[in-house]
């Protein structure tokens, strides 16, 4: 069975990526479906590589029983646009950093999280402190997300 392959991409990879990356994960293994689904999550910078998730995102996500334990900022990389069904983005400069890294966006798998619900971008924590808003827009668009996918996978 070919697994539908999502990856979640901010600037550093330890605030908004990871979140989604983590919430999509606990998303579809309550759904019973983590056998259908490749999931990852990746910065455009090198500012933070190799480090764990922010602070703020490990506390919000604990608070609705999520680990991220294990965690490590990486860097993503042109080869990626080839290994991934859906990259999405968390604001528009993400959107134009991975449009450059990956020569365009011909397959058209390049979106904003967003779009899964009220559309724009996903505020990023780093600048705000407010992991908590920054948890329920990823949460919204996760959950609707996973739900146009199941439509897809049957």
């Amino acid at each position: 069975m070919k697994k539908f392959r999502v990856m979640f991409v901010c600037l550093g990879n330890i605030c908004r990526s990871p979140m989604a990356e983590f919430v999509f994960r606990d998303l579809v293994t309550k759904a019973g479906l983590e056998d259908q689904f490749v999931i990852a999550s990746a910065a455009t910078s090198t500012w933070e590589l190799g480090n764990p998730p922010h602070y703020g995102t490990q506390a919000e996500l604990k608070k609705h029983g999520i680990s991220c334990a294990g965690k490590r900022a990486v860097l993503l990389k042109a080869a990626d646009y080839d290994k991934y069904d859906l990259i999405l983005g968390m604001d528009r400069e993400n959107i134009r950093d991975m449009k450059r890294l990956f020569n365009g966006d011909p397959e058209g798998k390049v979106h904003l999280l967003k779009e899964y619900s009220t559309g724009g971008e996903v505020d990023d924590p780093w600048y705000s402190g407010d992991f908590q808003t920054t948890y329920n827009d990823v949460s919204l668009a996760c959950n609707n997300l996973l739900n146009d996918l199941k439509q897809k996978l049957r």
